[in-house]
């Protein structure tokens, strides 16, 4: 009989009631498997639980224990051909995994973890390890989503400190950190070994509730094992006695379950109330509901430990202890588990259980693909030798790692390369009523076969949110946004969550998300966007983003390729611009000629003929750049002779003539955009964009023929300095002159970005 040994870190089933189901679950999954005559055939598969305690030698003198002959410990004599070990199912006691493993590693036998595994992150090649949960990097990118979802950017961490929450600490900081997610603070609980340690744990935990209930975040990230649900109960229990209730949203990722002391039962559970937990993705197989609708201490033949666990979950004795337990009542043995609470006993499988299920029929979908290899390879040998052969362990790790099934809940078993199963995660969310009444409920799902931005299922409509909250999506932030006329400034020693909003320097504006063009492009339906054609606007904007950029070229020692763009891109770039402008200028005039009867001009006017206006006007100014980077390009220079006893480090213009024919085109398009602006000023333009491009033209051409003088009597960086001012000063004007007062209307007075006032204006 090949046997699977359950090495349970969980089984105090005792006191933490609610890890009976994985024993449970375990027990199932063998029955199923014994009864389904396609696994398996003339095999009977049977299983082992042996308990570590917490205690690296009990998994030690565990794991010598069931590599040997039952009943007799003798380490490395095993002659008991009947009671095979197949595989190990590992706990949830990360502690005891790497002892564990190293020896079994010497067995060459499966080991399948039902829960995160430390060795999974740096597992050793050739180390016989299987987990029956997913990457667990899909649980970081699952957290993420979740938190932009909400747009939670300012969160705190509560872990244990030990090494798997180090680990996740490291890790959520670095990944979180890309996607503009800051920390308000990370909390680590100590690791406590014994009883006596209670006192000095409650005493930091009591700091640490302060520390994060007085934290403006309404949001904390829990990492921990299994366990570290009694410390978080903690809190509870604080909170009952301080009567400083805050609600939460209390985000708890998929290495915890929810389990509690016997003792915690009673307390006050309202500061989970509203929690989300990632767990391990799970479904009810058919017919385990049965099952444990069938459990009582006298239908488990061989279990040591439902006695334990009943009079623990339903707070009764059985005769043979009442006279030292009087106070209690006596357990008839026949009470049902679907009448206790879920946070005592749950009747769906949870994720871990699902994983012990999963893993015990991985087990024996290999061993049934090891059989029938052997039966087809046609061994010639007897029936009783074939099937000793096929029972070794170290023989089961190439079918256990191709594995790939359909479960009878009807979803795919299978690993990846690294030996970890493929699949989703879970997100409940956990509603506590008034009478303390625990009910789980799934809102949610991550996948792990699409791309990571789309990897996340969530349902808003069924989450309750805390009492605190009064059923409104909180909110947690460091600063609220920056509003209209406001921009970001960072604080000195703070995360880049936390900054101050201050007023924007003069001639400058901003909106929430910071951009003109992105106040364009979300508002690019509304008629004050779509008047004057729209497209113009975009290149416009793109243009003078791009004329803001040129300044740095100016900046730094001249190298040959600055040299070579300087003077060339920033020419082309404002010949653009400028293009743009004299095209919305021409549309403007040509619109309202149209209008007259019998009119020729009515078929040019349109998008093709402003598009071909940009087009032409801005080739004709690369013509001129070509022609000057052809024939006598700008390059670096040391100039000795401009200022005495200095060397100056400068660009040489090549060509002089060339970089006032530059200036002068640009100059003569601003000069037609300016007249043609200011004839057609009276016009009755809708938002008077009429009357902005002539301001916007005016201070342009201002700028630019101050420039001339200014420019030709500076030297040196001085020059550089004229230069770079001019470029900012034009750009800023045209930015704020045409499009100022546009943004003004969309942000503020939207109630003028209505078609209607366009006509009424227009009339």
């Amino acid at each position: 009989m090949p046997r699977l040994p359950f090495l349970d870190a969980a089984a105090q089933t005792g006191v933490v009631t609610k890890n009976y189901q994985h024993i449970l679950a375990l027990a199932f999954a063998v029955k199923e498997i014994n009864e389904t005559p396609q696994i398996l055939p003339n095999i009977t598969l049977g299983f082992y639980i042996y308990e570590s305690y917490f205690n690296e030698k009990f998994a030690y003198y565990d794991t010598i224990q069931f590599t040997s002959t039952p009943e007799k410990f003798i380490p490395n004599y095993k002659c008991d051909a009947h009671s095979n070990v197949l595989a190990v199912i590992m706990g949830l006691n990360f502690q005891s995994y790497p002892h564990a493993a190293t020896l079994l590693d010497l067995y060459k036998i499966p080991q399948l973890i039902y829960g995160y595994s430390p060795l999974m992150n740096d597992k050793t090649p050739g180390l016989p390890l299987y987990q029956m949960v997913p990457d667990e990097e899909l649980q970081y990118v699952g957290i993420r989503s979740l938190l932009l979802h909400f747009k939670w950017m300012w969160i705190g961490v509560l872990a244990r400190d030990n090494e798997p929450g180090e680990v996740f600490v490291q890790n959520a900081l670095l990944f979180f950190s890309q996607s503009g997610i800051c920390f308000a603070f990370i909390e680590r609980v100590p690791r406590t070994n014994a009883v006596g340690d209670l006192r000095d744990l409650l005493k930091s935990e009591a700091k640490m509730y302060d520390r994060i209930i007085g934290n403006q975040t309404n949001v904390v990230l829990v990492c921990g094992e299994s366990f570290f649900t009694m410390s978080l109960l903690w809190f509870l229990y604080l909170v009952s006695e301080t009567k400083r209730i805050q609600g939460k949203v209390w985000i708890i990722t998929a290495q915890m379950e929810f389990t509690s002391l016997g003792f915690q039962g009673t307390w006050n559970l309202d500061l989970l109330n509203g929690a989300m937990s990632f767990s391990l993705h799970s479904s009810d197989p058919p017919g385990f509901h049965q099952f444990l609708e069938s459990i009582n201490p006298s239908s488990m033949i061989g279990d040591g430990f439902i006695r334990d666990f009943w009079e623990t979950a339903f707070q009764c004795v059985f005769r043979k202890t009442v006279t030292e337990k009087m106070n209690c009542s006596v357990c008839i043995g026949q009470e049902k588990l679907e009448s206790l609470p879920q946070f005592v006993f749950d009747m769906s499988m949870t994720g871990h259980s699902y994983s012990i299920y999963n893993a015990a029929h991985a087990v024996a979908h290999a061993l049934h693909a090891m059989s029938s290899s052997r039966r087809m390879q046609g061994a010639k040998m007897d029936d009783e030798k074939r099937r000793r052969q096929n029972q070794q362990s170290w023989q089961l790790h190439p079918f256990l790692r191709s594995v790939s099934f359909n479960n009878s809940a009807g979803e795919k078993v299978s690993f990846d390369h690294n030996g970890q199963l493929v699949a989703g995660l879970d997100i409940n969310n956990w509603i506590i009523s008034p009478n303390q009444f625990f009910r789980r409920v799934k809102i949610g799902m991550t996948y792990p076969t699409i791309p990571p931005d789309k990897g996340l299922s969530i349902n808003e409509n069924t989450i309750t949110w805390h009492r605190w909250f009064n059923q409104v999506q909180p909110v947690s932030l460091c600063n609220d946004h920056c509003y209209p006329g406001s921009i970001k400034k960072m604080k000195e020693g703070e995360p880049s969550c936390c900054y101050d909003c201050i007023p924007c320097p003069e001639g400058q504006i901003s909106n929430q998300v910071g951009l003109v063009l992105g106040t364009f492009m979300k508002h690019h339906q509304t008629p004050i966007v779509k008047a004057n054609n729209q497209n113009i606007t975009y290149i416009l904007l793109i243009a003078l983003l791009l004329c803001f950029l040129c300044a740095f070229l100016f900046i730094g020692r001249p190298e040959k390729w600055t040299c070579l763009l300087r003077q060339t891109a920033f020419g082309i770039i404002f010949s653009v611009a400028v293009s743009c402008v004299l095209a919305k200028t021409i549309t403007v005039v040509l619109a309202f000629t149209t209008t007259k009867p019998g009119s020729r001009m009515k078929m040019r006017v349109g998008k093709r003929m402003a598009t071909s206006i940009v087009l032409s006007c801005s080739l004709i100014q690369a013509g001129i750049c070509t022609v000057w980077l052809a024939t006598s390009p700008p390059f670096p220079e040391a100039d000795y002779q401009s200022v005495v006893e200095e060397i100056l480090l400068q660009c040489n213009e090549g060509s002089i003539t060339m970089f006032y024919s530059v200036l002068s085109y640009m100059g003569f398009l601003a000069s037609v955009s300016f007249l043609i602006a200011f004839l057609a000023r009276s016009l009755p333009d809708s938002f008077n964009e009429a009357k902005l491009i002539t301001f916007s033209m005016l201070v342009f051409c201002s700028v630019w023929l101050s420039f001339v003088p200014t420019y030709l009597s500076a030297k040196g960086k001085h020059m550089v300095a004229v230069e770079i001012f001019s470029i900012l000063a034009s750009s800023t004007g045209l930015l704020g002159c045409i499009f100022f007062p546009k943004c003004y209307i969309v942000l503020l007075k939207p109630e003028l970005n209505k078609r209607e006032q366009l006509i009424r204006r227009n009339n």
